[in-house]
């Protein structure tokens, strides 16, 4: 069991809390609103794909209550919001795409031995 004299030196603990902060500071990179941007337009891109099967699943369901046709709501439903979520998939990354275009941003292809890399200009890293 732990004595009374046993806990730790408040002193050390602040003290450790503040080496800790510090180093965290230090170690912290800032993000560029590019990187913010592209990460919103990822995760866009990830939403509009999910939410069109899932969209389509909760339809196909309803219907399948309300008229009775067991599996083929749900099937029907999944298959229009699979290709409906691919769809909205495409507009958007086509419009991310024009809007790179747009502001100048170009990807540095390089040919190795080991295939093709893409890498980004220094001046979005």
């Amino acid at each position: 069991m732990p004595q009374p004299d046993d806990r730790p030196d408040e002193a050390a603990l602040s003290r450790l809390g503040e080496e800790l902060k510090a180093f965290d500071a230090k170690r912290a990179r800032p993000a560029s609103p590019e990187a913010n941007r592209s990460m919103g337009d990822g995760y866009r891109l990830l939403a509009e794909m999910i939410g069109g099967v899932l969209g389509g699943l909760g339809l196909g369901w309803l219907f399948d209550q309300l008229a009775h046709t067991s599996p083929w709501g749900i099937a029907l439903g999944v298959a229009l919001g699979a290709a409906l979520s691919v769809f909205m998939a495409v507009r958007t990354a086509s419009r991310i795409s024009k809007q790179a275009s747009e502001t100048g941003w170009r990807p540095l292809i390089l040919k190795t031995t080991r295939g093709i890399r893409t890498l980004c200009p220094p001046s979005t890293r």
